[in-house]
């Protein structure tokens, strides 16, 4: 085995470290931060105090971390579970090309959270996983977007669900659209009958 690349990632002792999709490295370190990086690149970097207003920052310490390619999701030292948007990671220049070593105070963007469970389990959650999207994963899922796992040191293993994120179709909007003008049309030729 060869080493091709080290860096410094984190202040302190780093706690977990999961591989994603396109080279991208997640890490959770002792220095309450999780950061996203390509190869020795920080690409950003996500703090509680920052995506959780109200709490601060030394109240949770990011232990678990997972990168599905869609969504992150990640467990801390109190039990709390949390599932961001992994695309939202992805910065188009803006954490790109930082300079190696720990990351900034101020990352360059803030995630999307879309699922928070405060103290899912009563203590320390030691890992978390996401049910893959084969056959039997998509049956266990059902009709939410994305399951995570969570162990914790309570000898527990919670599945945390994903609701879908409902959208209209575009069919649908554009009824709606074709509706409005109508309807403004009308309206426009009751107020003014010489209209059109």
């Amino acid at each position: 085995m060869k080493k091709t690349l080290e860096f410094r990632a984190h202040d302190g002792e780093i706690e977990d470290i999961a591989l994603g999709p396109d080279n991208k490295v997640v890490t959770a370190g002792r220095d309450f931060q999780c950061c996203v990086w390509q190869q020795d690149q920080l690409v950003t970097g996500l703090r509680w105090h920052e995506n959780l207003p109200g709490i601060p920052d030394k109240a949770y310490r990011y232990q678990a971390c997972r990168d599905s390619g869609t969504f992150l999701g990640l467990g801390t030292v109190t039990g709390s579970v949390a599932i961001h948007i992994a695309f939202s990671l992805q910065v188009s220049g803006a954490g790109l090309g930082a300079a190696p070593g720990p990351p900034s105070p101020s990352p360059p963007v803030c995630p999307q959270r879309l699922y928070y469970v405060k103290e899912a389990h009563g203590i320390v959650v030691t890992d978390v996983a996401f049910v893959p999207e084969s056959r039997p994963g998509r049956e266990l899922l059902g009709g939410h977007e994305a399951a995570l796992l969570s162990v914790a040191v309570d000898s527990r293993c919670k599945l945390h669900l994903l609701p879908s994120r409902r959208s209209l179709p575009v069919w649908l909007l554009l009824l709606l659209c074709a509706g409005l003008i109508v309807a403004t049309i009308l309206l426009l030729q009751l107020a003014f009958p010489g209209f059109l």
